[in-house]
This record gives C-alpha cells, structure tokens and sequence, in this order.
C-alpha cells in the first residue's frame, strides 16, 4: 500500500513527514545522515524481513537484513526512525534512530531475550474487554511493562542510550456498551483505578461512539499503541477514530469473549484528527522484561507501605513490626495484590538473572550465604539439645 505524501519541504513545520511524528528532534538526530544521502523515513510494518518505510518520496519496501538481524533488541520495529538508502536496489534500512521509548517484553524462549513490540510511542494503550471478566492479574502485568517501557532511557540494542522520554498509560475499557448501567460501570472503572495508580481509566464503546472523542482528543499530536488480548476489540476501535475500515475484525466468542488473530502485524496508521496508532495482534502472553521500575510503580502503595517496616529488607512474609502485612490485617490492603506484587517481581527478577551475568552471581552468592547461614543455626541448635 502506497501512502501519499506531499513533497518535501525544509521547513520542519511542514515536513511532509510531520503526520507520522517528525519534528525538531528528529531532524537534529537525522542530520548526520542527510549529510551522507540518505532518506529518513519512519517504519509503518514489518513482516518477512522486509518492512514498509514512509518517506519523503513515498512509501517504500526495504531490507531490514543490514541492521543487525540476530539481536532481538535491534531489529527494526513498527514505529522506528530510520535512514534508507533511496537509490538502493534492493533498497536496506542503513541505520535506526536511537528510540525515545520502546514497549517490550520477554519472549517465550529460553533464552529470556526482550521482544519489541512498538516503538517511539507518546500513549501506551491498553485495551481491556468489558466483555469479560476482569482479569487483575493480567491488567497488573500489562501495567508494570508499561510503565517500565517508559522508566526509564530506552536502548537502540547496542548500549547506547536515547534521551529521556516519558509516555502515557492509559487503559481502555472497550465494549462499554456492553454494561448499561451506568452504577455498574462505574464500579468497573473504580476497581480498575485501584490497580492503576495515576492511570487514566476510560470506558469507550466503539459501538454506540461513547468515550470516543475523548480517547481521539487524548492521543491526538502523539503515537499511540495499542494492546490487550485478542478480541479486547483494537482494530474495531483503530477503524473508528480512522472512519473507516482498514483494519481487518471478526467477532469474538461470547463464551469467553476472544477472537481471532485476524490482526497478524503492527502497522502505523495515520488518524484524520491528528496523531499516529499503532494496531497490535493480540497478545497471549506479556512476560516481564526488566520491569522492577514499573512493578514499583504500579505496586507503589505497598512500596511505601514497605519503608515504614522495622527491618529495611523485609520481606513482608512473617517479619515482626512489617507494615504490608499490617495493612492486609486491617483490610486497607488487598491480599491479592501482595500476592501479585511478589509474583511479578520473582518472574522479573528471574528472567533477569537469566540475561544479567552479574545478577546471577550474586543471586548464587545469596543462595549461599542463606544456606550457610541455615546450617550454622542447625548446628547451634543441635548443640544446644545435646
């Protein structure tokens, strides 16, 4: 597909490639390219290898073979900057602009390798079905890769590092049409709120048109993302502030409320009202990928319930004076987050133990010293019945 693009222009303002987020910035990292000839243009899919650059001449297909393929952290993604050579046959992307902010994850391989999935994004989307049951648990796990995504610099893939750059969480109850009463719905949003602290909550019904305008309002001027589950209802929704149907949606299956992949790459899409989307296919599994910044964030309650404990390495299991669990006691805690709070900190902390050689070895260290530390009280205890 072939995306018009007006001609090109030196005035940043009118940049023929400002619709899909070009600015001063962008401009400024980019000048050492020109220099050299090459073309900026920002990637709007990928798939195969290959991977569809808008630019100032048009839409273009490029090899995405010569930016380092094997490392995972590198590959060219759906959002990325980019400088292509436009004389090429075939034509490559030559180089990739140092990310502003990346949502990653953590692959399903052993080698507990991170997974791009958008990046150069300003709102961070995610998409929560009303359709169904609520699943806390998920929405949890959504959040801290979310908020980790924009903790803190995000990384090009070779150590190098991008400015600070910080995006917007948001989450959307899609398919509100689907709970009438308003008290109800309500409830829904306040039990989300609890489990997002400082998250914007909104209801949109891509159906009936609430809460439509306001998400368009929200995310107009940036890049948007995108995520949830398939059938959380992202492409119907990407359809609706398009005002078209570009995207491909099927129904979802009222005994569970999934559907189909029917959206099987990331592809950047330009809104008439301003601002850029990025559609996603839904996700079945979100696995943490240094994300300790993010759990702290959306587990900050029981953070700052945690500097009030006696001892500073509390693990909030059975310490005397342990504030969290005080807070369990008197029910201003839920049980279940702290349950969700260590669980996503163990995975955090084990996939990172996995790809950190350092983390690995004084995690063994620790090991050790907990052991040798449990023989000695054996051995004193043994001493003391004898």
């Amino acid at each position: 597909m072939s995306l018009p693009v007006p001609p090109l222009s030196s005035s940043t303002s009118s940049h023929p490639l400002t619709p899909y987020g070009w600015d001063d910035d962008w401009a400024a990292d980019f000048a050492p390219y020109a220099a050299q000839g090459l073309l900026p243009g920002r990637v709007v899919r990928v798939d195969r290898g290959q991977c569809d650059v808008v630019t100032p001449r048009g839409t273009l297909r490029a090899d995405t073979a010569f930016v380092v393929p094997r490392d995972p952290m590198r590959i060219v993604c759906t959002g990325d900057w980019v400088a292509v050579d436009p004389d090429g046959d075939p034509q490559f992307v030559r180089t990739l602009l140092p990310r502003r902010t990346a949502f990653v994850r953590s692959t399903s391989s052993q080698r507990s390798e991170g997974q791009v999935l958008a990046t150069n994004i300003d709102h961070i989307v995610i998409c929560v079905s009303l359709a169904v049951e609520l699943d806390l648990g998920r929405l949890e796990r959504f959040l801290a890769l979310a908020m980790s995504s924009t903790a803190g610099a995000a990384l090009l893939g070779d150590g190098t590092q991008a400015e600070r750059y910080e995006a917007h969480t948001v989450v959307l109850l899609t398919k509100a049409d689907l709970v009438p009463d308003p008290v109800t719905l309500s409830h829904l949003v306040e039990d989300i709120e609890r489990v997002a602290p400082g998250v914007q909550v909104l209801p949109v019904s891509s159906a009936t048109g609430e809460g439509v305008d306001v998400f368009g309002a929200i995310i107009g001027g940036g890049t948007s993302v995108l995520l949830g589950t398939s059938g959380a209802g992202k492409s119907t929704l990407a359809n609706t502030l398009l005002g078209q149907d570009v995207m491909d949606v099927r129904a979802a299956r009222d005994v569970d409320g999934k559907g189909r992949h029917t959206t099987t790459t990331r592809n950047l899409l330009v809104l008439p009202g301003g601002g850029v989307l990025i559609d996603t296919p839904g996700l079945r599994g979100v696995g943490l990928f240094d994300a300790e910044a993010g759990v702290g964030q959306v587990f900050s309650e029981i953070e700052d319930l945690a500097q009030r404990c006696r001892f500073h390495d509390c693990a909030h299991e059975a310490e005397p004076g342990c504030a969290v669990l005080g807070a369990i006691e008197d029910g201003s805690l839920a049980e279940r987050r702290l349950d969700s709070y260590r669980k996503l900190l163990r995975e955090n902390h084990r996939i990172a133990a996995k790809t950190d050689a350092r983390l690995r070895s004084e995690t063994l260290r620790e090991w050790k010293r907990r052991g040798a530390e449990g023989k000695a009280a054996m051995e004193l205890k043994r001493g003391r019945t004898r």
